[in-house]
């Protein structure tokens, strides 16, 4: 890939400084030492590891990519206007300290407690030890609310004395969004941020949008203040707040806001220095690309002729009301451009992979940094597009009922004449750089003989190539991780529980219920006929739950009512005590010994339906069968 890189260099301008310039811009200190213990002593964070990025990009590593890992290598206390500070390179993630008359309004509170505690003690060392007076979340994304019971003090908490802000409907997305497909979105999030990989030249180099996502204590505080309109204004400590909802953007519930007697327009993650996601290859609904575009001409509107400094939950300040409104502008034309030709395109009968190919920024778009695909790709953005209007579907009847992947690659693999046919061929595609190839066709290797040792290593060569040749920094890390688990098998660290315990308590008893419904084996489940009650006396909440059918349906019973003559056992419970059972924290005798869980009729029936719900493997296989 070294021809591309070289050829991708002569195209951009790396001569240009000034994001560095702003990157730097107000720099007080870093964090020393540049790491964070997480509370059972793992380390949550290390941003001493990317101290290698300080060097020449290597021939490993795509030079857009590198330079891009460089700025956001780039941490520590920053001053960005009057009374606004902001912490960066400690976690994917910045978190914004406003000063106001008593204390500070903390906004987006990173990925984890200790990471966020940590940015709160290296803003007291330089600014004092101001009390935390207010708590914002720009949207619903974990890395900008995980962090929140670091900064925040309990007894305050408790009191009522502290606003936490967040945009209408924040709890319900950002609970749900976490534990519906959580457990598949959490081991497809370690290929997207490469959380197995080692920081290196050859390895990984970041996430476009930071570095990587911190370990530590994932928590969340609910919002007691929601911002149900745009124009909405509000004063939080003498700090006032003028704020833009953005739902359907880069998050389902999201919002800018101007700090109109500081100059400062916050605009969440809706304008970051490059290309961002339509469908992020974790996993997500689709966002919308047009609504996207319409609310950065929104911004401009609302927010520009007051605005002389901008600032995001990623990446480094804009300085200056022309430049701003210049990078607000191309980056609506940026989302306009990739909806309507991916629009035009479909229009014409080409499906989704030949759009992503097609498809290419005008110069004016290209050439700019932040318009870059460091984290989303015009590629997959196309296909997601594509995926939002007609689906997955191409429309070719042939592509309609394929055989599954391992059946499919046996028939591949005969029709090629045998592995070791395969093998000789793709190591010559493999010679003449035709690494996409290479990595295509020895996949139906693997797939149908796992074992092969000689294929896996071929194609984890053609993936370290592609990787290498990477500016995306999620596909560099999906392309490694693939190499990595193609030699070393399935490395995964994914808990089986994705949720963290703030999640799942937020989480209302009818959504837990349903989740729990999804682990129900439903081939199983059909040979059963089965009607409970389960009641929750502290949340005053009883429930009527029966397997039929192969699925788990419940309704709710009013409090003190009857219950209904046909039920065969009553699980009665405290809701804190069901948390720590579906968090895995807990086990079911252990709660039922001490008293905390008691079974009323047949308890063979809850037994039986226990029985009936799947242990999930969070390590299932992604690049093998």
């Amino acid at each position: 890939m070294s021809e591309a890189n070289a050829l991708l260099r002569a195209e951009l301008p790396f001569d240009d400084e000034r994001d560095f310039e702003d990157a730097r811009r107000g720099r007080i200190e870093g964090l020393e030492p540049a790491l964070v213990e997480a509370t059972d002593g793992r380390i949550a964070w290390d941003l001493g590891a990317y101290s290698f990025l300080d060097s020449a990009c290597p021939e490993t590593a795509n030079p857009s990519a590198w330079r891009q890992a460089q700025l956001n290598a780039i941490g520590g206390l920053f001053e960005v206007g009057e009374g606004i500070y902001q912490v960066r390179g400690q976690d994917i993630s910045n978190m914004t300290i406003v000063e106001g008359g008593t204390g500070v309004l903390v906004i987006d509170p990173l990925i984890s407690a200790e990471c966020a505690a940590a940015a709160l003690r290296l803003y007291r060392e330089h600014r004092g030890a101001r009390p935390v007076t207010g708590l914002l979340y720009t949207h619903t994304h974990v890395d900008h609310f995980g962090g929140a019971r670091g900064v925040v003090d309990p007894e305050d908490l408790a009191a009522g004395r502290i606003p936490v802000l967040a945009p209408q409907h924040f709890l319900e997305h950002a609970v749900s969004e976490n534990v519906f497909a959580g457990l598949a979105m959490a081991r497809r999030a370690e290929y997207m941020f490469g959380a197995p990989l080692e920081p290196g030249p050859a390895g990984q180099i970041g996430a476009g949008i930071g570095m990587r996502n911190s370990t530590g204590s994932v928590t969340l505080i609910p919002p007691n203040l929601e911002i149900t309109h745009t124009g909405q204004v509000e004063i939080v400590d003498g700090i006032e707040l003028r704020f833009q909802l953005t739902p359907g953007t880069e998050a389902p519930a999201e919002m800018n806001f101007l700090l109109p007697d500081r100059g400062a327009l916050c605009i969440a993650e809706n304008a970051t220095h490059n290309l961002h996601n339509l469908l992020t290859l974790r996993g997500a609904p689709v966002r919308d690309p047009l609504a996207w575009s319409h609310f950065l001409d929104e911004s401009i509107e609302l927010f520009c002729g007051e605005s002389e400094v901008m600032f995001a939950g990623h990446h480094w300040p804009r300085w200056e009301r022309e430049r701003i409104v210049d990078m607000l502008g191309k980056q609506r034309d940026l989302y306009r451009y990739l909806h309507d030709q991916t629009l035009r395109l479909l229009n014409q009968g080409h499906v989704a992979e030949e759009i992503g190919e097609l498809l290419e920024l005008p110069p004016q778009l290209a050439s700019e940094w932040h318009c870059r695909g460091h984290y989303g790709s015009v590629n997959h953005n196309a296909k997601a597009i594509y995926q939002r209007y007609l689906g997955a579907f191409d429309g070719n009847p042939a592509h309609l009922w394929r055989h599954p992947p391992e059946p499919a690659a046996r028939r591949y693999v005969e029709y090629m004449g045998g592995a070791e046919a395969v093998l000789e061929r793709a190591e010559g595609a493999f010679e003449e750089g035709d690494f996409r190839w290479v990595a295509e066709v020895v996949s139906h290797v693997v797939f149908s003989d796992p074992d092969n040792r000689e294929a896996r290593e071929l194609e984890a060569r053609a993936l370290e190539q592609l990787a290498y040749g990477a500016e995306n920094a999620t596909w560099r890390n999906f392309f490694l991780m693939g190499a990595k688990e193609l030699r070393e098998g399935v490395v995964s660290a994914v808990s089986p529980i994705a949720a963290g315990a703030d999640l799942i308590a937020h989480l209302e008893t009818p959504k837990l219920l349903d989740a729990i419904a999804l682990r129900l084996d439903g081939p199983r489940a059909a040979e059963h006929e089965l009607r409970m009650v389960w009641s929750f006396p502290d949340v005053g909440e009883r429930f009527l739950l029966r397997v039929g059918n192969g699925v788990l349906t419940h309704k709710p019973l009013r409090e003190g009512g009857e219950d209904p003559a046909d039920i065969a056992a009553t699980l009665i419970v405290d809701r804190a005590a069901f948390d720590e059972l579906v968090g895995g924290r807990a086990e079911l005798p252990e709660l039922v010994e001490a008293g905390r869980l008691r079974i009323e009729g047949e308890g063979e029936v809850l037994l039986t339906f226990f029985g009936l719900l799947d242990n999930l493997d969070p390590a299932f296989p992604i690049v093998m069968p």
